[in-house]
């Protein structure tokens, strides 16, 4: 595309396109430094981040019209032109669009404007750790809850102890493991505790199988490889091998296992076993070409390949231990999409190290957010290798937030008008009971 409609002024155009985007760069970081003044200011010191990138998007947004108007003005591009350039000097500054989030902080699930008519208050906050936390401040006072798996809220008992107004508790996401239910169940007549069953399906199973290839095809070593300057084939190759001919098995074989191993089919596994209290129907088994083994320690022991997808209950707390590893076969991989605390960090760490695993990934860590000494930032296997970790982002992508955003909106909306006609697979606990067997109430 031609930078100009005159090309004999085409030079002197794109030294103004440079000067501009170095000007562009400038005034947006003395903007956002004299706004970020005025916030702290106003918030007695403290800025929240979210907060501080929402005004810094909106002076981008200013700066962008700004470019706009001066290229107008001393330039005779088309509009067409002034779109290059602009887009030019955003990329410059680093500031290329970006998807929209809609997480509990960053968009508040699109919901601020729905609740306030509604004459609601939200108060929207990431400070979730320490008594003098303003998690801890406002839940004296908050009727509902709404936080993200991704990095929760934990209403422990002794928060709960605190919530006298507590009435619905609200999982943006999938998995409510962060509360202690059982509490729940007996604090004000009983807090309904749901979640969005189903807005993560789709974007977990996707996040496993990638993980698995990662793993299996020795990816991430090679990546880095590529990243520090070098080429070395045989170092990576080494420990690189082919998904088809592998036993991949799944922990549980609900709504994502069950979609894990319909993606797997397609790679021609040797076999993929799946090991659930509740077996799949004989149709649906036969459909996927998979096998139920109903012992979890026989099923380990046959695969190449072990993806957890299990909720995290009292029976599977602390699970995946050095004795059921030493189960695993030797050289195997584990996926672990679903809690980090069904792993005992120490002991996966010390397999990777032992070469007994081959390889751990995905994206769950004990506690969250995993603190920089947590063993498996850094775990590695006999290969300097093996490691796909990644922070809790498998269930959150763009189109998993617009899922649960509505599924939200739906709950809120179920509970304020008081029809409580909440769709039954989100309910977790209801009037002081359980509403499902997914946390380890089992008949």
């Amino acid at each position: 595309m031609p930078l100009t409609r005159n090309n004999n002024d085409s030079e002197s155009l794109i030294v103004r396109n440079r000067l501009n985007q170095r000007n562009f760069r400038a005034r947006r970081q003395q903007y956002v430094q004299e706004l970020e003044q005025k916030v702290r200011a106003l918030e007695g010191g403290q800025l929240d981040t979210a907060r501080r990138i929402q005004h810094a998007a909106r002076l981008v947004a200013v700066e962008n019209q700004a470019l706009r108007a001066i290229l107008r003005e001393k330039s005779m591009l088309s509009e067409a032109d002034i779109d290059l350039h602009v887009n030019q000097a955003i990329q410059a500054a680093k500031l290329e669009p970006q998807p929209r989030l809609l997480g509990t902080t960053e968009n508040e699930l699109g919901i601020r404007k729905w609740l306030e008519e509604q004459g609601h208050t939200l108060v929207t906050t990431s400070d979730k750790d320490g008594e003098n936390s303003t998690f801890d401040k406002e839940l004296v006072d908050a009727e509902v809850i709404i936080t993200t798996p991704f990095h929760p809220g934990y209403l422990t008992a002794e928060r709960l102890a605190k919530a006298k107004k507590l009435k619905l508790a609200v999982t943006a996401g999938v998995g409510s493991d962060h509360i202690d239910l059982d509490v729940a169940n007996k604090t004000n007549g009983g807090i309904t505790v749901a979640e969005v069953t189903g807005s993560n399906v789709t974007s977990v199973a996707e996040h496993v199988v990638m993980t698995i290839l990662l793993l299996v095809r020795n990816f991430v070593p090679a990546h880095e490889q590529i990243e520090r300057g070098d080429w070395n084939v045989a170092a990576v190759a080494k420990n690189e091998y082919d998904l088809e001919g592998k036993v991949v098995g799944t922990v549980a074989v609900g709504r994502i296992g069950q979609r894990v191993l319909r993606r797997l089919k397609p790679f021609d596994c040797k076999e993929l076993l799946y090991f659930d209290y509740q077996p799949l129907s004989p149709e649906v088994e036969k459909e996927i070409g998979c096998r139920r083994v109903e012992s979890l320690e026989e099923m380990v022991a046959q695969c190449d390949v072990v993806t957890i997808n299990c909720p995290l209950h009292e029976k599977t707390r602390g699970l995946f231990n050095k004795d059921l590893i030493s189960k695993m076969k030797k050289g195997s991989w584990l996926v672990n999409t679903a809690r980090g605390a069904i792993v005992v960090k120490e002991d996966v760490a010390a397999a990777l190290k032992s070469g007994h695993l081959n390889g751990y990934g995905g994206d769950v860590w004990f506690p969250q957010p995993a603190p920089k000494d947590h063993p498996l930032r850094y775990a590695k296997n006999t290969m300097d290798g093996g490691n796909a970790m990644v922070p809790h982002m498998s269930g959150t992508s763009i189109d998993a937030q617009q899922r649960y955003a509505q599924g939200v909106k739906n709950i809120l909306d179920s509970y304020f008008s008081g029809r409580e006609d909440y769709r039954p697979q989100d309910l977790i606990t209801y009037k002081g009971e359980y509403a499902t067997k997914a946390y380890g109430q089992r008949k």
